[in-house]
């Protein structure tokens, strides 16, 4: 197996919705039929899927609590994670934390969208940011 993640699918509970919460945020999704949403990011792909859908299609047990797994977006200043943060908080986010110093030396903050999945919004100057967005550690 290659050390890559392809797809990366966020179970939700209205698909509509959460499209609409992250084309607030200015992605730009596609749907081939209205059940599933896909979203290009960078080399990944992000789909957003009905939660009882994307349980039952991983062969796992829905106890509806957070699933260990929180995501991050990493961007090229800590003025560009505030700006993120606050257009999550537009568009209906809850701010888990705001953009502040971390303890290894960058910046970051955290919203959770709509379905409860944390997202932490990064500057890390120890990585490289590629122009496509792609990550690099040094």
């Amino acid at each position: 197996m290659e050390q890559r993640v392809s797809l990366i699918t966020l179970g939700v509970v209205d698909v509509g919705r959460a499209r609409d919460f992250y084309e607030a945020l200015g992605w730009s999704g596609e749907s081939p039929d209205g059940d599933v949403v896909f979203f290009q990011a960078g080399g990944t792909i992000v789909a957003l899927w009905e939660r009882t859908k994307l349980a039952e299609d991983s062969a796992v047990a829905d106890h509806g609590g957070w699933g260990g797994v929180t995501l991050a977006h990493n961007v090229a200043s800590p003025a560009e994670v505030d700006a993120i943060l606050d257009a999550a908080r537009g568009a209906g986010a809850t701010i888990g934390r705001l953009g502040a110093a971390t303890f290894w030396g960058g910046y970051s903050g955290v919203f959770v969208d709509l379905d409860g999945h944390p997202w932490e919004i990064a500057h890390n100057p120890g990585w490289v940011l590629g122009e496509d967005g792609s990550v690099r550690l040094r």
